[in-house]
């Protein structure tokens, strides 16, 4: 039986450009939704879904992370991975991967909440040997995404650049990653997750996804930033 995940990288370093007129001078995944920061709701899910230890990848405004982690985590359960210097989404995975100690993790984007089982997803990339699985989420009518395609093995097929579509699966933020064979990729200093390492070695056959019709929210835009404060209950227990 596969080891159950226990470790997570928050990616938390987002400057939140599209949310400066609700949320000014905040990073991204601290933007309050009833009076809560957001990353709460994405910590507490993972924490209810067996994850005890988290980095956070931070860059701008590290600083307000720094007073509000030790309301919401134990001493000793979570980390700090602070960029000097913008590095993109892969480059800041890889320099937090430094300050974790199992081969296998959840890598996740502190400003989306999906209610995914995470063991389900564990077993699942245990089971296909992955070096990367995707969680996917089904969607219809979107445009604000792009669309990823399975085999039928489900490793991924291809990656489709932003366009509407009727339906399809997107990427849902949440990764299941195998470190070792990540920091054996020759990848720049700073790099894109997305594009440089998912979009570039998927075709190797070992980048696999698992779709998952849960709860999900991307604060990333107002419109649904203001969705999340109707749609996530003060007092932060939403159940999946």
């Amino acid at each position: 039986m596969p080891r159950s995940i226990t470790e997570a990288i928050i990616l938390a370093g987002g400057l939140g450009t599209r949310l400066r007129s609700a949320v000014p001078d905040l990073p991204k995944c601290m933007a309050p939704v009833n009076g809560v920061p957001f990353i709460a709701y994405v910590v507490n899910h993972f924490r209810a879904q067996g994850i005890q230890r988290f980095v956070f990848a931070l860059g701008y405004k590290s600083e307000a992370f720094e007073s509000f982690l030790h309301t919401l985590l134990p001493a000793g359960n979570y980390e700090l991975s602070v960029e000097n210097e913008p590095l993109g989404t892969g480059g800041a995975i890889r320099l937090a991967c430094s300050k974790t100690s199992e081969p296998d993790i959840i890598v996740a984007n502190g400003d989306t909440l999906f209610c995914i089982d995470m063991q389900s997803l564990a077993a699942f990339h245990a089971r296909k040997n992955a070096q990367c699985t995707l969680a996917l989420k089904p969607m219809e009518t979107f445009s604000r995404y792009g669309a990823v395609q399975l085999n039928e093995d489900q490793s991924v097929e291809s990656f489709t650049e932003k366009r509407y579509f009727d339906q399809g699966l997107i990427n849902g933020g949440i990764y299941v990653l195998n470190i070792p064979a990540f920091l054996q990729k020759e990848l720049p200093y700073k790099f894109s997750f997305e594009k440089e390492y998912l979009e570039r070695f998927y075709k190797e056959g070992t980048i696999f996804g698992m779709a998952a019709n849960e709860y999900f929210i991307d604060i990333g835009i107002p419109e649904d930033y203001s969705r999340a404060q109707v749609e996530l209950p003060a007092g932060n227990k939403r159940g999946n």
